[in-house]
């Protein structure tokens, strides 16, 4: 296998961003996967949701299984940090880091085999914890390191590439995390950049469990007729509920619209999610009314792409465990061993 080096040198004239870095400070290795493989298309749109948000790459770290998805955080942010776990298993590790640093941006990057299979219980429980993070799903419907055989998220009736149809119902990944408790909840397609970037952008800024499913056609195993996360069905069946943009900064903000026509989200840690609505009786802050639209929808084939829950309120893990505001890997032993005294206080306090 030949290795492609990029170049080190940067040509002068690049924009850069607010730190004064430019797009390429936010790439990775060059991809081997295969020539036009939806999961590259993700990629590029974290280095470009790194890029505008002005992220520090050092400050982001990367978790990913096992799989052709969880591969492609080799391919950006090179100066963040990174592991890459067993199969199924990088929720855990997400969530033990998370834990010991709490100062980190933690994104997991999975796959529908890794995240829908054997490692839904892990998928499940970080969600439900309440885990800072960005969680994203990169969801071609095969498993295709093997294949290109059908996955746990294949929709029922789908066609595989040698004709075998699916009989067995898929998982939807984007029910399951409402249901749960995922306080940004969004689904896109790879092949939507527009969409996409903006999307990642607010889960990167939200304090609390983001999730983005992303509709990923693998080129190689599940990008023909038939297949229901094909380039061509996922596009002709997109119905997408919001248009965005998400506004950083603490200014306020003011300007006239049209009734229905947008609504301004204040997060957590102070950022505008602006969405611009398509229909104008969607509420992406009501959980009940979101899980609905996604099944009405789900039953017309449509595949429904947008913001589709948002809570500004969000609480993350620390927040419920009353952490320490310092990281614990930063504690001193002053601190971890506080002496006699406060455990006695503390078995009091169990009594």
């Amino acid at each position: 296998m030949t290795y492609i080096l990029k170049p080190k040198l940067h040509h002068p004239s690049l924009p850069t961003n607010a730190l004064g870095l430019t797009r390429r400070d936010y790439e990775g290795k060059v991809s081997t996967l295969c020539a036009g493989c939806g999961h590259d298309s993700i990629s590029s749109a974290i280095i470009s949701a790194s890029f505008e948000l002005a992220l520090q790459p050092h400050r982001l770290a990367k978790m990913s299984g096992i799989g052709c998805s969880s591969k492609t955080p080799d391919y950006f942010l090179g100066q963040g940090h990174g592991f890459n776990s067993v199969h199924g298993r990088m929720p855990s590790v997400l969530t033990g880091a998370n834990l010991a640093n709490r100062d980190l941006i933690y994104l997991g990057v999975s796959g529908d085999g890794d995240s829908a299979s054997i490692g839904l219980g892990q998928f499940a429980h970080s969600i439900r914890r309440g885990v800072n993070m960005t969680y994203i799903v990169e969801n071609n419907g095969v498993y295709g390191l093997t294949k290109g055989q059908f996955s746990a998220t294949s929709d029922k009736g789908s066609k595989s590439k040698k004709g075998v149809v699916n009989s067995e119902s898929g998982i939807d990944l984007v029910a399951l995390a409402l249901q749960l408790g995922a306080t940004y909840v969004a689904r896109s397609f790879s092949g939507d950049k527009e969409q996409l970037v903006p999307l990642i952008k607010g889960a990167l800024s939200h304090h609390g469990p983001a999730f983005i499913d992303v509709i990923s056609p693998c080129v190689a195993f599940n990008n023909h007729a038939g297949s229901t996360k094909s380039f061509d069905y996922v596009r002709e069946h997109n119905e997408a509920v919001n248009r965005l943009d998400v506004i950083l900064g603490r200014a306020p903000i003011t300007a006239t619209y049209a009734p229905g026509e947008v609504r301004e989200v204040t997060q957590h840690d102070g950022s505008v999610l602006r969405l611009r609505k398509l229909h104008a009786d969607y509420d992406p802050t009501d959980r009940i009314a979101a899980a609905n639209y996604l099944q009405e929808h789900h039953a017309k084939g449509e595949v429904v792409t947008g913001l589709l829950y948002l809570d500004p309120d969000a609480t993350d893990l620390h927040d419920r465990l009353g952490t320490t505001a310092t990281p614990l890997n930063a504690l001193g032993t002053d601190q971890l061993t506080p002496g006699s005294a406060a455990l006695a206080k503390i078995n009091a306090g169990l009594r």
